[in-house]
Order: C-alpha cells, then structure tokens, then sequence
C-alpha cells in the first residue's frame, strides 16, 4: 500500500491516514453505551481495524496521536472530554492499551492474518484481549479496584461485545480491501 521511497508525497499521505485515523477513532468514541466506570464504544473494533489495515507502526503511531490530540485538550475521547483526565482516570488502562492492541493485530495482519476471515478474527480477538487486560489491570491495581470489581465493571460487561466487533471487523476488512484493490 506504501511506496518504499520515502518522500515528501509518501509523509504527506501518511500524515493524512494518520489523520483519517485519529477522526474515525473521535467518531467512534462518540457512539457509546454509558456504564459506571467505562462506557461501551466502537472505539475497540476502530483500533483494530486501523491495526489490521495499517499494519503495526502505523498503526501505533495513530493511535499515539489520538492520545496525543486527547491529551491537549481535543474532546476525542468518549463523551464531551479531552484532557489529562481519562489518561489517569478508569478508561486510562484500555486507552493506553489500544496503541499495543494497533501494534499486535497490524503485526499479525502484516504477517497474513488479513487475508482470512478466521484469521483475522483471530488476530482481533489478541487485540481485543490485549486492550481488555490492560483495562482490567489499570482498574484492579492502578486505580485499586482489586480483581473481583475489576471483573465486574472492566471486562465482564465487554466479552460479548467484543466478540460481535471481531466478527464484523473480520468480514468489513476483506470487503473493504476488495473495494480499494477493484479502484487501484
């Protein structure tokens, strides 16, 4: 997908998917179920599927970014916030644990992961478990939750839900990639 001869054409554009990125990340984090510590969004299924379609070093730089742009004061994150406060608040663990869920999927799909829906489910399925782990231990241990309350409001309410957005991030990839290779 990317030219190997860096330039100013190649910075641009992957400043641009950077870009692109970091809004479809914003926009997802606006649909969300509110729940008391951390709201259910699309965020995850967007992590991953910038991780699938990007591979791993994009992929993490985006979502770098997107803390980044939170972390000035751009009201990125779920509801009407941006700020230090939900990189130290209870959603601190997941949003910390996108950028190595971007990391592990795009490392996968570089490897061919992408090319399978069973596959790719699969390599969303580590992502998810990666952000789900890092959530869960950010409550338990860095906010003092303990495991048992961790469990009940971290990860418990997620598990379905998660498997739903590994299914349709697994079938929207392949049909996206049909799309661009059919325009390219």
């Amino acid at each position: 997908m990317w030219p190997t001869r860096p330039g100013e054409t190649v910075g641009a554009l992957r400043a641009f998917v950077v870009a692109l990125g970091t809004a479809l990340l914003a926009l997802s984090a606006k649909v969300n179920l509110p729940l008391p510590y951390v709201p259910m969004t699309l965020q995850t299924l967007v992590v991953l599927m910038i991780g699938a379609a990007y591979g791993w070093r994009l992929g993490s730089a985006t979502m770098i970014a997107y803390l980044a742009e939170g972390a000035l004061g751009l009201p990125v994150f779920a509801g009407p916030v941006g700020g230090i406060a939900p990189l130290v608040g209870p959603t601190a663990g997941y949003l910390f644990g996108f950028i190595a869920a971007a990391f592990v999927t795009g490392w996968l799909a570089e490897r061919g992961w992408d090319r399978s829906v069973v596959l790719l489910f699969a390599a969303m399925a580590v992502g998810h478990i990666v952000i789900l782990a890092a959530g869960f231990g950010w409550l338990a241990f860095g906010l003092g939750l303990g495991a048992s309350k961790a469990w009940q409001v971290g990860l418990a309410p997620f598990i379905a839900a998660s498997l739903v957005k590994n299914a349709l991030g697994a079938t929207l990839m392949p049909a996206a990639r049909r799309i661009v290779d059919r325009r390219g």
